[in-house]
């Protein structure tokens, strides 16, 4: 059944919306319970929702963009094909993990991402669509996601700019964008690179 649906079918029968960074979403929980402020360290101390949750879909067309936000979050595989996610470490390492049905290959049900880890995912397989969920702790706010921006450093970005580099299908184009297989950017251009 999965295979007769297509990407368009999946937005409307989930109310799927625009997003800047996975591109279709529905926020599906909210905790109603707050840590409160002075609860967490920095940058968090200003309270949180203890948790969060929504699904989103990926499409040729609409891969997830570089970003990252401050929480651990972790991503579930739901339906469709594969989504190869690349990890870019703040330590300089990258990582590619592919979240998918497929176990005896290597795939993974759930992908932990920690806190403040830029990441970006495209599709592989027959590139259909992967509709899959993350989930977020403690529960992220808008200040908490940094999208479709340059990170502040310039060391960070040419650590970042060399991930991406290192991998096929994740390549630099002009000054310091990069984009995935579809052509469409995914490390969007920096006109400055600002330095501490």
């Amino acid at each position: 059944m999965a295979d007769e649906l297509t990407a368009d079918e999946i937005r409307t029968l989930l109310k799927l919306e625009p997003h800047a960074t996975c591109r279709f979403v529905r926020i599906t929980y909210l905790s109603p319970q707050s840590i409160a402020a002075g609860g967490l360290p920095p940058p968090f101390s200003d309270g949180r929702p203890m948790g969060s949750a929504l699904h989103f879909i990926v499409t040729p067309t609409a891969p997830v963009r570089l970003h990252r936000i401050r929480n651990d979050q972790l991503y579930h595989y739901y339906l469709g094909d594969p989504l190869e996610v690349l990890l870019l470490h703040s330590d300089g390492t990258t990582e590619r993990v592919v979240v998918g049905p497929n176990l005896r290959g290597g795939e993974h049900l759930q992908l932990f991402i920690p806190g403040n880890t830029f990441h970006t995912a495209r599709l592989t397989g027959r590139r259909r669509w992967f509709l899959g969920a993350s989930t977020e702790w403690p529960g992220v706010v808008p200040a908490d996601v940094r999208d479709r921006q340059c990170p502040r450093t310039g060391g960070e970005v040419s650590v970042h700019r060399r991930g991406l580099a290192r991998h096929r299908g994740f390549r630099r184009v002009g000054s310091g964008s990069a984009q995935g297989d579809s052509g469409e950017p995914i490390f969007p251009a920096c006109s400055t690179i600002h330095a501490r």
